[in-house]
């Protein structure tokens, strides 16, 4: 009887590490799709960013919708990691060698209107955005 009870559970332990195993596979590979159609979405043209807290506004040119995830990192050659790629909201980890890191949220509201939060490291410096970005206007 308790070789039977003993087997039983070596199985089930198996079973639940082996379940483990799995979703945590699982995870990175949805996190890893680059879809990001959100961001397609999003209306083509000049953007207004109006940073929380008083920063001066900031105007730029979305082509794509990828340009409101590295605000504070502009250069190329980062790699980035999708967090998040829903219908409303992503997130996406970037790292820029040798000038830092981010991560971004950017949460769709309308085509033309956009709430950012992102935060990281630029230039040895550790920033963190809050804003709403809306369209102004062509570029």
């Amino acid at each position: 009887m308790t070789n039977r009870i003993d087997s039983r559970m070596r199985r089930a332990a198996l079973a639940l590490a082996g379940a483990g195993v799995v979703a945590g596979l699982a995870v990175p590979v949805l996190a890893q799709g680059n879809g990001l159609a959100m961001l397609g979405t999003l209306a083509k043209g000049e953007w207004t960013i109006r940073q929380r807290g008083g920063a001066p506004d900031r105007k730029i040119c979305v082509r794509s919708g990828a340009e409101l995830i590295q605000l504070m990192h502009r250069e190329s050659g980062c790699s980035q990691f999708v967090v998040e790629d829903g219908a409303a909201r992503v997130t996406v980890q970037y790292t820029c060698p040798g000038n830092g890191y981010g991560r971004t949220s950017i949460r769709r509201e309308t085509p033309a209107l956009v709430q950012l939060e992102s935060q990281g490291i630029e230039s040895r410096t550790p920033f963190q955005l809050t804003a709403e970005a809306r369209r102004t206007g062509t570029c």
